[in-house]
């Protein structure tokens, strides 16, 4: 499929929310079109409204299938959903109808890149109780790309360039554990199996994002549950019984991986050089400290899917949504990382080491 750069499909997201406008923001940057050819799916309609709001000097068309890629950054081309959620959808608040109009936007794109019609996929945001209002009893992205997907052991790594992409390859990422759930619910999804899981996944992710040859050992550092790494057991057991078993199995596997650590101090070594990629155990161990050091470059990858998948870190941001101040920088960067793993070795489902 691929000619000169790889084509990449880009959806829409909740069009009630910022993702219209990031969209259009990025179309203008001669770094998205220098990485990949992209074509939009959601709204001809909803695209139209957002280039009128920003005053861009864009067309938008309606595309027919994925192929017609125009290659010009003032055209952009759009496949178009099937409902007209879209545009019934309230704008700058959680509608169902933004819900419906997101999930018919990934599901057709994971369509389109499991049968190799695109090379890749990048999502805007999408509102979690808007998705779960239109009926799709999906806790996100993730779970839902992956029964688009027909796999169950995925994982969401967030990735940061030390400055920005044109240093590919400086960066490092926090590879987590469990995810979209309540805190209280953490402990029963917390396994030994699952971290060991995750480091196998951090490990392959990492050398993609990297170039870390095959022979190379990325340096993988996990994070405790607890405060203090568990302070030998005085808050909470969680270190001996589950995660260090987990780092044992890894080093015994053949990983560098090392482990359980305070996650205070082990994001500041990772931000140092000292680690190339974290697996934390749960959302916010892991998406707060990269959020803070890099809000709009940080950018999510899905592991374990057959497909790329990249999109900015940030949300739906309906408290700034249709007034033509959403900052695209994140969409631009997932992007641009999307284009560069198309052209790596496959995001893997497993990793070379087996799981189990």
């Amino acid at each position: 499929m691929r000619m000169s750069t790889p084509l990449l499909a880009i959806t829409m997201g909740d069009p009630s929310g910022v993702g219209p406008e990031t969209i259009v923001k990025a179309w203008q940057s001669p770094q998205v079109h220098s990485a990949c050819r992209p074509i939009v799916i959601g709204s001809t309609e909803i695209l139209r409204r957002a280039v009128e709001l920003l005053g861009a000097e864009i067309t938008v068309v309606r595309a027919e299938a994925a192929t017609e890629i125009s290659g010009d950054p003032t055209t952009l081309p759009c496949l178009e959903i099937d409902s007209e959620a879209a545009v019934e959808a309230l704008p700058a608040r959680c509608d169902p109808k933004g819900g419906q109009a997101a999930y018919e936007a990934v599901v057709l794109a994971a369509h389109l890149a499991q049968t190799q019609q695109v090379d890749g996929i990048v999502t805007a945001p999408l509102n979690k109780a808007a998705l779960q209002a239109a009926g799709h009893m999906y806790p996100g992205h993730t779970e839902l790309l992956a029964a688009c997907c027909g796999v169950e052991n995925t994982a969401m790594m967030l990735y940061l360039e030390k400055e920005n992409l044109n240093t590919a390859g400086t960066g490092w990422g926090v590879v987590h554990t469990t995810l979209h759930m309540a805190m209280r619910d953490i402990f029963k999804h917390l396994s030994t199996r699952r971290i060991l899981h995750c480091v196998l996944l951090a490990d392959a992710a990492i050398r993609n994002l990297k170039a870390i040859p095959a022979q190379g050992s990325p340096k993988i550092g996990v994070c405790a549950l607890n405060p203090h790494a568990g302070e030998d057991g005085i808050f909470g057991n969680e270190e001996r019984e589950i995660i260090s078993p987990a780092v044992k199995e890894a080093i015994r596997k053949g990983l560098n991986v090392s482990g359980p650590y305070a996650a205070d101090s082990l994001v500041a070594s990772a931000e140092r050089g000292a680690f190339d990629v974290l697996v934390a155990m749960y959302h916010d161990q892991g998406h707060i400290p990269l959020k803070l050091l890099g809000m709009h470059r940080a950018v999510n990858i899905t592991l374990g899917l057959p497909i790329v998948r990249t999109s900015a870190s940030h949300g739906t941001a309906f408290d700034q949504a249709w007034q033509g101040t959403a900052d695209a920088d994140g969409m631009i960067a997932a992007i641009r990382l999307a284009a560069r793993l198309t052209c790596k070795p496959s995001m893997p489902t497993v990793s070379a080491r087996e799981d189990g």
